[in-house]
């Protein structure tokens, strides 16, 4: 083309179309060629698909919570990865006898990989529904493997299912033990601290107080006992000490009587014999002031022994007092402990009771969880939980799913349309020739003056 500037109209495309026609007609008559042999010796292959609905469980989730509560997408995941793992592949191609021409050159590892490439699971909607798909060259063949698919991921999933229930049951079975015993090594300990410190724990502090109000009023009763006794005992040791020096003064003054008459009893005994009326009378008189004087006489005295057993009596009680006293004492200061150690055992029961009611509402809510998972157990076990059910199974496709025809065959004509005018175009780029006055005029540098039309003869 000499004049890469000039303006184009639909006339000069014509032109250029009926002047290129063979660049334009073999490409598209090669393309077209070879779309028609890929058409008739490219292999025919089949799909198969089958719908499969994700339905409820059929206990309402008010009276029985599923311990399955991951999503479907989640799930489909997991159980496309266990469904079509190279064991359950592998079981299938033998069972099948699939890939057996592909097996001649392929290994085993290569042949599980294609046909996974050849499944398809697609989830279709967010309520739970989703298809698989196979894709093979037997379109009966093709039909039993995604049915054999469609059951196998049934199966999975029922599988799954009974595991996680399973599992969070025996999960939840050993946690709960573990709080139980643990509850229990707290009950026992609660209970060992009470009986170790029994008498200071926080509910018994009013009654401590009030038996430490009565142990004072006791205590000051039994110390006025004990002042009063104490007195009745002074005034009995008075009593005593004037009976007893009473005695003593007549004592003194009998004394220097007994002196005389003594000496008198000297002076007759040498005058008189012992037998003599007034030696023996004198003897008696002495006799009878000597008994008179002795202090003994009044110790022996009625008043004096009822004295004395008073003064015993006192003592006595005096000593029992002491006692009380003494024990009350110990009583009060027993208590004293008792009441300033409560805070000390409130502060620690407080932990103790906090821990416990702790452990005690992790049990209750773990027992209550145990229950649950136990009852989605059953619901698994009996199948009344949350399947995967078949609504459309997989029928024998009635054509084949690869190649495409219509749409390879038009791709054909578009792309043998498309070369054959990038073809026709190059060459006539190529094209050094005159068309035109503007072609002369651009390449020479000359004025056109006149052009001479093309003529065609016409047959006579």
């Amino acid at each position: 083309m000499i004049n890469p500037r000039k303006s184009f109209h639909i006339h000069d495309y014509f032109e250029i179309l009926l002047r290129r026609i063979w660049y334009f007609v073999v490409p598209f008559l090669v393309v077209a060629l070879a779309t028609s042999i890929y058409l008739i010796a490219a292999p025919r292959k089949y799909m198969a698909s089958t719908l499969i609905l994700v339905t409820p469980q059929k206990v309402p989730e008010n009276f029985v919570k599923p311990t399955v509560t991951s999503k479907i997408e989640d799930r489909l995941q997991s159980i496309a990865q266990e469904s079509l793992s190279r064991t359950r592949l592998e079981q299938i191609i033998s069972e099948l006898k699939l890939y057996r021409k592909e097996s001649r050159w392929l290994r085993q590892e290569e042949i599980v990989e294609l046909m996974r490439k050849n499944t398809r699971v697609e989830i279709k909607g967010k309520e739970g529904y989703f298809t698989i798909s196979y894709v093979g060259n037997d379109p009966v063949l093709v039909t039993t493997v995604t049915n054999r698919l469609a059951s196998m991921f049934i199966e999975e999933n029922l599988k799954f299912r009974e595991q996680q229930a399973q599992g969070t049951t025996e999960f939840l079975a050993q946690e709960l033990a573990s709080k139980k015993a643990r509850l229990e090594e707290q009950e026992k300990a609660i209970s060992t601290f009470k009986r170790r410190y029994m008498g200071e724990l926080p509910e018994q502090r009013e009654a401590n107080l009030k038996i430490l109000e009565q142990l004072q009023l006791l205590y000051q009763r039994i110390g006025e006992s004990l002042r009063a006794a104490q007195d009745r005992k002074l005034i009995l040791q008075k009593q005593i000490q004037e009976m007893e020096f009473s005695a003593y003064s007549t004592s003194d003054s009998s004394g220097s009587q007994i002196d005389e008459l003594r000496n008198q009893l000297g002076e007759w005994a040498a005058k008189y014999t012992e037998r003599h009326p007034d030696v023996i009378m004198l003897k008696k008189k002495i006799s009878d002031m000597e008994s008179r004087s002795d202090t003994s006489f009044v110790k022996r005295s009625p008043r004096y022994r009822e004295l004395n057993a008073q003064l015993s009596a006192v003592d006595l009680e005096i000593a029992r007092l002491n006692e009380e006293e003494a024990k009350t004492k110990s009583q009060i200061n027993r208590y004293h402990q008792r009441i300033e150690n409560t805070p000390i055992r409130e502060q620690a029961m407080a932990s103790m009771a906090r821990e416990y009611q702790n452990t005690k509402e992790t049990y209750e809510t773990l027992l209550k969880k145990s229950q649950e998972a136990q009852q989605a157990e059953n619901l698994e076990h009996r199948q009344k939980g949350e399947q995967f059910k078949i609504i459309d199974p997989a029928r024998i496709p009635e054509k084949p799913f690869q190649p495409n025809i219509p749409r390879i065959l038009i791709g054909g004509l578009l792309a043998g349309m498309m070369i054959g005018s990038a073809v026709a175009f190059v060459r006539e780029n190529l094209d050094r020739s005159f068309y035109d006055a503007e072609d002369v005029e651009i390449s020479l540098g000359l004025k056109v003056l006149a052009n001479i039309p093309k003529f065609e003869s016409k047959a006579v």
